[in-house]
């Protein structure tokens, strides 16, 4: 493991993350009790999905930016692909209950 400390994150990255943070907190609002356990990201390093719960996507996003790296953890054990979403997925479905609520 690399023991070097991470170049500190730009204005942007930081509110870029801030930001995530912010959707986060409102995709789990909305999907968690339709039964979604969190976001499935297609990895490019290794061409597998990787499946994160709410809390564990939190806690990497807000070591990121804390320490500006987010430190190896495991993969959820045997997760059901249907459980989960993507980034996209969670974007569109916000979108859409936000165009449901203002048509009222």
């Amino acid at each position: 493991m690399d023991d070097e400390p991470a170049p500190p994150l730009t204005e942007e990255e930081r509110a870029e993350l801030l930001a995530d943070l912010q959707d986060l907190q409102l995709y789990q609002r909305l999907l968690e009790p339709r039964g979604i356990r969190g976001i499935v990201v297609d990895c490019a390093d290794c061409n597998e999905p990787h499946y994160h719960e709410w809390h564990l996507l939190r806690a990497s996003l807000e070591q990121l930016l804390t320490d500006g790296q987010v430190r190896p953890h495991e993969p959820a054990f045997a997760p059901n692909p249907m459980d989960y979403v993507s980034w996209d997925y969670c974007r569109g479905f916000a979108e859409g209950v936000r165009a449901t609520q203002s048509a009222r």
